[in-house]
């Protein structure tokens, strides 16, 4: 009897043994079956966080979506500023003032190792700067002036007596750049008028006194180049060698204005291909000398 009760005690413990080790195998394979899971979740998301980097760094519009829509939205948020402002405070607490090569400087500092912006930019700039060089205005006009950098750059070229009439829709943009204007010590060439191009072109004449202009630099809406630089036309603002340099016309690009300007007998274009600001991504510039 003793014996049949020491093997059923034993019989229990084996069954006992074995069912725990069978329940210990179980949580096992569950536990490497979730890690397995769990690592092919992290692969994923790495390798999903990889290719939206090497987008970023090539493809225009990925980039443009993470730092203007994304990244740009957070940044707001938590900062309770807009992108704009930061870029003004950081030129006012890093730039020298009255020096517009160090406010430029500055501005390319900040747009290329903390948060883009469309400016210009420093490569297209060198074209800019070359244009204005060639032109020497006694007239420019700039349409779309953002935080003031192409304004500034614009202005630190023009001999005495020489001025820019610059054109911004966005009141909030308007008056970060006249205050950027202001700091790099240009204002008394520059001046700012606040409002849709399609209203103040047709004004530049009478209001302003503008007989005609020597340079254009078009760099607001892609979809207001065409019809601004017909508007330039018929309110007669260009003469015989007037030029026009359009910024963007590959990213996000101008097709309109291209089709428009390259197969118009009354202008002789000329492409300068470069890349998007502060980016990789190909991108040019288009100059349009006015034939008459």
């Amino acid at each position: 009897m003793r014996l049949l009760d020491s093997y059923s005690i034993k019989s229990t413990s084996e069954q006992h043994r074995k069912r725990s080790e069978g329940t210990a195998s179980a949580v096992l394979r569950k536990m490497l079956e979730s890690s397995s899971v769990l690592l092919f979740i992290v692969f994923i998301l790495l390798f999903v966080l990889l290719v939206f980097v090497v987008l970023i760094r090539k493809n225009g519009t990925a980039a443009l979506i993470w730092n203007e829509i994304i990244r740009e939205k957070i940044t707001n948020f938590i900062m309770n500023q807009s992108k704009e402002q930061r870029i003004l405070n950081f030129v006012l607490q890093n730039a020298v003032r009255g020096d517009p090569c160090s406010v430029l400087d500055t501005i390319d500092k900040y747009c290329s190792q903390k948060e883009w912006a469309m400016n210009v930019g420093d490569e297209k700039g060198l074209i800019l700067d070359k244009t204005v060089e060639e032109v020497n205005p006694s007239v420019a006009l700039e349409l779309g002036t953002y935080c003031g950098y192409s304004a500034v750059r614009i202005a630190r070229l023009l001999k005495a007596g020489a001025y820019l009439l610059t054109v911004e829709f966005n009141p909030e943009f308007a008056a970060i750049a006249k205050q950027m204007i202001e700091f790099a010590g240009v204002q008394d060439k520059v001046k700012l008028l606040e409002g849709p191009s399609e209203e103040i072109i047709p004004q530049l004449k009478k209001k302003y006194e503008v007989d005609t202009l020597d340079f254009v630099f078009l760099d607001h809406w892609k979809d207001r180049y065409t019809p601004d630089t017909v508007l330039l036309q018929e309110c007669n603002l260009l003469r015989k060698g007037s030029v026009l340099l359009a910024d963007n016309i590959i990213f996000p690009g101008a097709p309109e204005f291209l089709n428009y300007i390259r197969n118009n007998p009354h202008f002789q274009c000329t492409n300068y291909p470069s890349h998007l600001e502060y980016m990789k991504v190909g991108d040019a510039m288009e100059k349009a000398v006015f034939l008459g």
